[in-house]
């Protein structure tokens, strides 16, 4: 019986930057889903049941830290990690994503090959990345 693909749910409103990312991941074994609005993505959430979720900050209609403590209240922590991925690099910003729930924290441009062993650490995949 094969093993079902870990799933991961891209929040992230930049076109260009969700596509890259979704191909990245896609390369990587995982199965993708993208929303590109806070609304959206606490919804595929419910529905999805992904195993992590990838979080931009700046979102059209809400900030990525009122969804990180949605999915908090949805969900436990330990049955959905959220992944920051934002442009925000202050350490303030750090310090107010892990507040609001975050498991790990990236600025964009996000190096992939960590990101890749973040998520395999949190999801326990023992799959080669690389």
């Amino acid at each position: 019986m094969e093993e079902r693909k870990k799933r991961i749910l891209v929040v992230e409103d930049e076109v260009g930057f969700s596509s890259v990312l979704e191909q990245c991941l896609r390369l990587h074994g995982f199965e993708v889903r993208v929303e590109a609005t806070g609304e959206g993505a606490l919804g595929c959430a419910l529905d999805y049941q992904p195993d992590v979720v990838l979080l931009d900050l700046k979102l059209p209609d809400k900030s990525g830290y009122e969804v990180c403590r949605a999915l908090r209240q949805q969900f436990n922590p330990w049955e959905l990690p959220v992944v920051m991925l934002t442009a925000l690099d202050g350490p303030v910003d750090q310090l107010r994503g892990f507040a609001h729930g975050a498991d790990a924290y990236f600025t964009k441009p996000v190096d992939f090959p960590e990101l890749l062993k973040t998520i395999a650490m949190i999801t326990g995949e023992t799959a080669t990345l690389f």
